[in-house]
């Protein structure tokens, strides 16, 4: 049940680009973001956090943004350079995930979402709700979540090699 709740933001990603209309595509930005926090909390609140659970929201959530994100700089509601600093968080993630699980000493080191990341994540969802809507605001969104997306990929860091100190022998 909660898989399939994460699952439906890619079918929204779908629905996303299959419109054109502001309104529903914003309604679709609300709805993939509460989702994400409905089936966090279920999961967390009736104890059914699974590992499959932990890798399928974030591809979801990302899958969703990804897929908005282009959707815009293809209908010249963002530009190249806004996109990029958008998804620069997530190429730090993707690659760290990978850096974490190429170097042995990082592979016991569970990784959990921050709350950084999750600040990063709600910015972008209010930056893709502003160019929909309110494009001025557009700028200063973007350069808000480009310097919280630096602290969130250095707090990760930090939260990765303090984890693999406690893990050493």
């Amino acid at each position: 049940m909660l898989h399939l709740l994460s699952l439906s933001r890619l079918g929204f990603a779908v629905l996303f680009l299959m419109t054109s209309d502001s309104l529903l595509r914003a309604g679709l930005v609300v709805l993939a973001g509460f989702t994400d926090v409905l089936d966090g909390w279920i999961a967390r609140h009736a104890r059914l956090t699974t590992r499959l659970g932990a890798l399928i929201d974030p591809v979801a959530d990302r899958g969703f943004a990804v897929t908005a994100l282009f959707a815009l700089l293809l209908d010249g509601l963002l530009t190249p350079l806004q996109v990029i600093l958008l998804l620069l968080r997530d190429a730090a993630t993707a690659v760290g995930f990978l850096v974490s699980r190429l170097v042995p000493s990082l592979r016991p080191v569970e990784l959990k979402a921050r709350m950084l990341g999750k600040a990063v994540t709600t910015l972008q969802a209010l930056t893709l709700l502003a160019a929909l809507l309110v494009p001025v605001a557009v700028p200063a969104l973007v350069a808000v979540v480009g310097v919280t997306a630096l602290a969130s990929v250095v707090d990760y860091a930090r939260a990765v090699l303090r984890a693999r100190g406690r893990l050493a022998p």
